[in-house]
Parts: structure tokens; C-alpha cells; sequence
């Protein structure tokens, strides 16, 4: 079932088409991935699914955006509502320069929760289902500011679940933050799912894998393809030179063929990697003779 459906929905800025004749339906209590370049429209979309666009002038939308059968630019909706129900994680952690208590009970009081009872609730329930609350439960008193990045996220996380939303928009989470922390969100994301809805933006190919149920590709303002994630896409033998390839090695060759124009779309990438690896016209096309070239020269890590 969708909880959030869009038909032909197109965005500008100003002159600037940001967005294409969207259609898309977000099933409900599943992860999806939008992936694609920089500038293709990703969190721009992902923005416009509880109106946050609405902050930027010079902003134009048209087509339809439908929560739960409700058109989210209706005059009768709500918007400190809508926003309430389709809570947002930014790239960058963005505590707020108070307590950790006062951060969790900043969205609650907004809403009208005085009681000093409720509130201890809604903080712990919601630190624990953001799994920090056994790192931060001796200092709520003390400033986020003092947590570390991968806690001040999930603290982000947890300031989100407090008003009880049914989606969570997530742009790039984990981007700012060490392996370990990203394995933590991602984990986080994967229990979380259970009770909402997530739609994650990221660059990293690997976590779509890793995480998504769905994923969609965006390219130029358009939606160029989407469908289910093919779970152990790179568990199939590879023949020949390709049989040895680590993941970082595999991450390599993403990167470079996801960023070179050769025709071929990222979800054809992740799920054909074997044939498009031997494509002699992508090695052409990138002035790459030989797979050995690929596999050594890349110094970007898809990680």
C-alpha cells in the first residue's frame, strides 16, 4: 500500500526546471533510496514531499502530491501538521544548542505537551528507538553539542520520531560520519522501518544495496528508473578478471561507470555488474583499455 503518491509533478526555480513530470508511488513501512548525481533533483524532491520548499522563494510546483489520499497543497492541510507527520533528517547533524532532554521535548512542547511525566516518556521512548539512549541516558542535562557526530545524528533521529511522524525523510544521513557511525544509522534505519516509513537520499550505491527495499534513480530532473533492490547483487560469480574484484575494488568501477555518460543507467549497474564490466565500448567510451585500468587508477572509494 502508498502512503505517498505522485502523478506528473514538475518544479521550478525560478526559470530553472529542477524537476520532470515525477510519477512515483513510496509504499508504506519500507526504505527507499533516490540515488543519482549531484543537481539531479534528489533532495529537491525529497524536500517537497512536507513542503519544506515552500521556504525558498521563487519556487514553482505543479502536479499532484498525495499523502495518504490527502493533496499536501490543499488549503485545508496543515502544513506545522504535515511536517509533524513527514519529519526530516538533514545531511549535517543539526542538534540545537540545548540540552538533550530539551532537544527530544522541543517537538512535543511545539505540539502542546506540557506534562513533565509525558515528556520523560516521549524522551526516553524516543532515544530508544533511535538507539542512543544507553550512550546519553546519565546526561540529558548536558548540551547535544558535546555528543559526538554519529550520536548528534541519531539524536537528530530520535528529535524527529518525538512527534510520532509515519515518515522520515532522511538527505544523506550518514555522509558526514565514520564507517562505524553509518553502519549505526543504517542498522537504526532497518529497525526503524518496522513502524515507518523511510525515504533515504544517498550518493554511497553500496548502502542502497545495503538498506533499501526499493530504490529509484533520478538523472537531469527525472525519475529514469525505479523498481525493487536486487539484494545480493554482487554475490554472482564473476568469470575471469573480475573474480578476485574486492567490494572497494567493485565500489571503483561504479563510481566511474555512474559518472561517465555511457548510456547505461545505475540500477543497470548494480544489477548486470558482470555485463557492463565487460563492455568494451564502456572501456572505450572512458578511455580505459583494460579492466586492470579500472581497477587501479580510480582514486575515489565508493565506501
Amino acid at each position: 500500500m502508498s502512503i505517498i503518491s505522485v502523478k506528473d509533478m514538475c518544479l521550478w526555480y525560478g526559470d530553472h526546471q529542477a524537476l520532470k513530470n515525477v510519477n512515483i508511488e513510496i509504499p508504506e513501512k519500507s526504505i527507499t533510496a533516490f540515488i543519482g548525481p549531484s543537481g539531479c533533483g534528489k533532495s529537491t524532491f525529497l524536500k517537497t514531499l512536507n513542503r519544506m520548499n515552500d521556504l525558498i522563494p521563487g519556487v514553482k510546483i505543479t502536479g499532484d502530491i498525495r499523502y495518504e489520499g490527502t493533496d499536501i497543497f490543499s488549503k485545508e492541510v496543515d502544513v506545522n501538521n504535515l511536517r509533524k507527520e513527514i519529519g526530516m533528517v538533514f545531511q549535517k547533524p543539526n542538534p540545537f544548542p540545548m540540552s538533550i532532554y530539551d532537544n527530544i521535548a522541543y517537538g512535543p512542547r511545539t505540539h502542546g505537551v506540557r506534562s513533565k511525566a509525558a515528556l520523560d516518556e516521549i524522551v526516553e521512548k524516543s532515544l530508544k528507538d533511535a538507539a542512543i539512549w544507553d550512550e546519553v541516558k546519565s546526561r540529558l542535562k548536558k548540551n547535544a553539542l558535546s555528543l559526538s557526530g554519529g550520536q548528534q545524528q541519531r539524536l537528530c533521529i530520535a528529535r524527529a520520531l518525538a512527534v510520532e511522524p509515519k515518515v522520515l525523510l532522511m538527505d544523506e544521513p550518514t555522509s558526514a560520519l565514520d564507517p562505524i557511525s553509518t553502519s549505526r544509522i543504517e542498522e537504526l534505519a532497518l529497525q526503524l522501518k518496522k513502524k515507518y516509513t523511510i525515504i533515504i537520499v544517498t550518493h554511497n550505491m553500496q548502502q542502497a544495496l545495503r538498506i533499501s527495499d526499493n530504490t529509484v534513480c533520478f538523472l537531469m530532473g527525472n525519475i529514469v528508473e525505479c523498481g525493487k533492490t536486487e539484494k545480493g547483487a554482487f554475490d554472482k560469480t564473476i568469470d575471469g578478471d573480475f573474480a578476485d574484484w574486492s567490494e572497494e575494488e567493485k565500489g571503483n568501477a561504479l563510481k566511474t561507470f555512474g559518472e561517465s555518460g555511457t548510456g547505461y543507467s545505475v540500477l543497470d549497474i548494480i544489477h548486470n555488474f558482470e555485463k557492463v564490466l565487460a563492455d568494451k565500448l564502456v572501456f572505450n567510451n572512458l578511455n580505459l583499455v583494460t579492466m586492470k585500468n579500472v581497477r587501479e587508477n580510480q582514486p575515489t572509494i565508493v565506501r
